[in-house]
């Protein structure tokens, strides 16, 4: 075997920052990641354009500092002394993916957060939004308006931007985006995310952020005439893997966990919620997700802040939240797709797909107990086992939802809850996911029932790409018997997409509201209707034959609740004789206030339970939420 001389040490180098940096006053050190080029330089786009050369640095790495330059200026790379390129790892695209880069500088941003440090995971209550649809315009800014309404009206702690890095067009879930470093231009840019998350955190909100790194999408990616930031030894179901274990794989890793570290320093992002990591692939010794987990939390921890990693995962795998010391990566919390599954596929009856392994009460109940449903038995979708058991995790580890964008957008027609089920069976659902023992996720809109749909929506300038992601979308949909899809192209499906404005809601939406917010505030003033920390306590009753759960809830140093879900479509009588105690009524859902049918002909929740020797026999209406105290 040919002996290899070692590299010496201080060659290897640390994490290496790359895009435009600002270095000094009127200067700007250019720094790409470009090990397949053999020359690289900038060009300056002014009155008169300059075409510096960059050097070549070890492990593919190319630099140059230019002066008389700074915040503002515009610039792309000349590859080969030929091929004009955007710069991959650009902070502003303002002329879209194709256009040229602009050097900006997070480190002038004016922060009024300096008291801000972020807020524990167990405290989240999350709302998720779409930027480009959640107001009429679009646009970061004018979210700020509606943040006293989410805090005081709604009542969430964080809101979940879906993913706003630099994607083409102006209308897209943001999950084709090619410049990871970028906030999009049509939503308001750098300026704009920072006057959002600074308005967020004087509200009192923390902020979520969608990333993907498990791949880009399509049209503005100019990776490959860079490096190889791809590999074909991996497939995902939306195009070439991210290359985290191959050759040349340190520059991905290094870019990839200094784009999260941007996100949380320079930004001041509370929690990053990564997109589909079972699409990141990665064999190497250290896998990149605890990679990102730990460089997060030590720069937060620099700044005394608390930032937190959400995995979104198909695998039902605790290997994510494990700690590294039982072979796991460490992650804060993950979305539990399961809780989503068994819920939707119960008050739905909706079967095809993925909901053929769901659709009982005790695959409710399964989930509160256990987390996870599918815990390594056997899948019907899948046609072989799948999981493994999380039931010795907390369940402040988990992100629960009864909708968010995929489980609507991800439907023929983005149709939400309320126009599938019974208003009653709306609330019911709701007081599943947010009197839950879970870190509990609203989509927008989802707060009042809103009617209006998310659909899929695309702004491509490529014709054949437009055309595929047509057929992409048929046959994604073939699973589950639906034809009549909502062309994803089109402006109408995008205009369809927004919210209905405040004024325009009905009287039962304005009930739902207000069902909304009385649930959220019970969970916040009872601590055992909280998320379930260590010492938390439940207990599961189920009755299959009426449909109804009766769940235990208890944390450390709070009295106990109770709460009685009914999934029944018609009136029916309950036994009830466990918890053994003494329960009052906190809340009941055929209360005037929040009941669409006539009060006076429903059957109201008794005021008083007392189950401490006696079984009781209750007649409950069709879908009941019925919340106790222990008195």
């Amino acid at each position: 075997m040919p002996h290899r001389r070692p590299v010496p040490k201080t060659q290897i180098p640390e994490r290496q920052p790359i895009g435009a940096l600002i270095t000094g006053p009127s200067q700007v050190t250019f720094r790409a990641w470009a090990p397949w080029v053999k020359t690289l330089a900038v060009e300056i786009l002014s009155t008169t354009p300059e075409i510096i050369p960059m050097q070549p640095q070890p492990f593919g790495y190319w630099e140059t500092t230019v002066s008389n330059v700074g915040v503002g200026t515009r610039y792309h790379y000349v590859l080969h002394e030929k091929l004009t390129r955007p710069d991959p790892a650009s902070r502003f695209q303002p002329e879209g993916v194709h256009g040229p880069s602009e050097v900006i500088d997070p480190s002038s941003f004016v922060w009024t957060d300096q008291q801000w440090k972020g807020l524990p995971l167990a405290d989240y209550i999350i709302y998720e939004l779409h930027p480009g649809t959640f107001t009429k315009t679009g646009t970061f800014d004018d979210i700020i308006p509606f943040l006293p309404y989410l805090r005081d009206e709604v009542g969430i702690t964080a809101i979940e931007l879906m993913p706003i890095a630099q994607f083409p067009g102006a209308r897209n879930w943001g999950y084709d985006g090619t410049y990871l470093f970028a906030p999009h231009n049509t939503y308001g840019g750098p300026q704009g995310l920072h006057r959002l998350i600074d308005a967020c955190h004087g509200a009192g909100l923390a902020v979520v952020l969608d990333v993907v790194y498990n791949h880009l999408g399509p049209e503005g990616n100019y990776w490959g005439d860079f490096g190889p930031l791809f590999t074909d030894h991996y497939r995902t179901p939306w195009g070439s893997a991210m290359n985290y274990d191959g050759p040349h794989s340190d520059g991905v890793r290094d870019l990839i966990i200094s784009n999260a570290v941007y996100w949380t320093r320079d930004f001041h992002i509370d929690a990053l919620r990564l997109d589909a990591v079972h699409g990141i692939f990665d064999s190497s010794v250290t896998h990149i997700l605890k990679d990102i987990r730990d460089a997060v939390h030590e720069s937060a921890n620099q700044e005394d802040r608390i930032a937190s990693i959400i995995a979104e995962s198909d695998f039902n795998d605790v290997k994510l939240l494990s700690p590294a010391s039982k072979g796991g990566y460490g992650l804060d919390a993950q979305w539990n797709d399961d809780f989503h599954h068994a819920l939707h596929a119960l008050v739905t009856g909706e079967r095809q797909g993925y909901y053929s392994d769901f659709g009982t009460l005790d695959h409710v109940a399964t989930a509160l107990r256990k987390n996870f449903v599918l815990s390594g038995q056997y899948s019907q979708h899948r046609h072989r086992k799948h999981g493994n058991s999380a039931a010795h995790l907390l369940p402040s580890q988990f992100v629960v939802f009864a909708q968010n964008h995929d489980q609507i957008g991800n439907r023929a027609q983005g149709d939400r809850l309320s126009t599938l089920i019974p208003f009653a069976a709306q609330q019911v659902v709701a007081a599943s996911v947010l009197l839950s023992p879970f870190i509990p996720l609203l989509f927008m809109g989802e707060e009042y029932g809103e009617h209006a749909p998310f659909q899929y929506f695309i702004d491509h300038g490529d014709k054949g790409l437009i055309e595929a992601v047509r057929k992409g979308r048929l046959a994604e949909f073939k699973p589950f018997g639906w034809k009549n899809i909502s062309d994803p192209y089109a402006v109408e499906t995008f205009d369809h997409s927004r919210l209905t404005p405040p004024e325009a809601r009905n009287a039962m939406q304005k009930q739902m509201a207000a069902w909304t917010k009385q649930i959220i505030t019970l969970r916040k003033q009872h601590g055992s209707l909280g998320t379930g920390v260590k010492g938390h306590q439940l207990r599961v009753w189920m009755n299959p034959e009426k449909t109804v759960l009766t769940i235990y809830r208890k944390n450390p140093n709070s009295n106990a609740n109770l709460l009685i879900l009914g999934f029944n479509d018609q009136p029916t009588t309950l036994k009830i004789q466990q918890p053994k105690d003494t329960w009052n009524l906190l809340l009941d859902n055929t209360q005037p206030e929040y009941a669409e049918r006539d009060s006076a002909s429903s059957q109201s929740a008794p005021v008083t339970l007392d189950l401490t020797s006696t079984k009781q026999t209750l007649t409950l209406p069709a879908f009941p939420a019925w919340v106790y105290n222990q008195r």
